[in-house]
C-alpha cells in the first residue's frame, strides 16, 4: 500500500490526458448508435463508472478478507478508502442512468431489475460507511465492517447479471458495437481507472493519517485513565 501512495501523484497526471481525449472520443469523434442515437454518449460515463464501482467495492472485499485473515488494521483503512470512493462512483452511474433512462424511457426511474439491484449495493455500502461511525474501538469497528462488505459484495454478481436473470429494460453491453464507440469506451474506462487509482492513494493517506491519530489519541485516554484511581 504505500506503493500506491508513493505512485498517486503518477496516476492522477496520466489520467488527465486520457479524460481529456476520453471526453473528445465520447462526445465528437465517435459515431451516434443506430437505435440509441446522441444518447448512446452517456454511456462513455456510465459504463466506466459502475465498472470502476465494482473494481472499488471488489478491493474492499479482498482487503475486508486480509483484515480478518492478517489482523492487521491497514487492511481496513484501503477497505475504507475503496469503499469511500466506490460509493461515489456508483451514485455517478446510477444518476448518468437515470438520465439515459428519461431519455430511452420517459422516466428517470423503474424498478428495473438492475436499476433495483444497484440501488440496493449504493444502500448497502453507505450503511458501511456509517455503520463505521457507531463504535469507536477500532478493532470491533474494522472486524463488523470487513464482515459487512463481504456480504454486500454478493449483490455485485447480482447486478451485473440481472438483465439475463430476470426480464429487465435495461440494454446491455454487446460486443458488436462500431469500432470507434468501443475505442471510445476504452479509452474512458482506462481514464476512469487512473482516476479512481489517484483519488484511491489521496484517500488511501488520509485514512492513514488519521489511523495514526487516532492509535495516539487511545494511548493518551489509556494514560489517562490509569492515573484516575491515583488522583481519586
Amino acid at each position: 500500500m504505500p506503493q500506491l501512495e508513493r505512485y498517486g501523484n503518477a496516476f492522477g497526471l496520466l489520467s488527465v490526458p486520457f479524460l481529456v481525449v476520453g471526453a473528445w472520443m465520447a462526445l465528437v469523434w465517435s459515431p451516434p448508435d443506430i437505435h440509441m442515437g446522441q444518447d448512446v454518449r452517456l454511456l462513455y460515463a456510465h459504463v466506466p463508472t459502475i465498472i470502476v464501482g465494482y473494481l472499488a467495492f471488489t478491493i474492499t472485499l479482498l482487503a475486508s478478507l486480509m483484515l480478518l485473515w492478517k489482523k492487521d488494521l491497514k487492511w481496513d483503512n484501503l477497505a475504507l478508502a475503496s469503499a469511500e470512493i466506490g460509493v461515489i462512483f456508483t451514485v455517478v452511474a446510477v444518476v448518468v442512468g437515470s438520465i439515459w433512462g428519461s431519455l430511452t424511457w420517459g422516466v428517470y426511474w423503474v424498478w428495473d431489475p438492475r436499476l433495483t439491484t444497484t440501488a440496493v449495493l449504493v444502500v448497502v455500502f453507505v450503511g458501511y460507511l456509517l455503520l463505521r461511525a457507531l463504535t469507536d474501538d477500532p478493532w470491533t469497528r474494522a472486524r463488523i465492517s470487513a464482515v459487512v462488505a463481504i456480504f454486500g459484495f454478493i449483490d455485485i454478481p447480482v447486478v451485473h447479471f440481472s438483465v439475463v436473470w430476470w426480464r429487465s429494460l435495461h440494454e446491455s453491453l454487446t460486443l458488436s458495437m462500431d469500432s470507434r464507440m468501443a475505442a471510445a469506451l476504452i479509452v474512458n474506462m482506462i481514464a476512469f481507472t487512473l482516476l479512481f487509482g489517484f483519488l484511491l492513494s489521496k484517500r488511501l493517506r488520509l485514512a492513514r493519517l488519521s489511523r495514526n491519530q487516532e492509535a495516539v489519541d487511545w494511548s493518551v485516554q489509556s494514560r489517562m485513565r490509569e492515573m484516575e484511581p491515583a488522583h481519586g
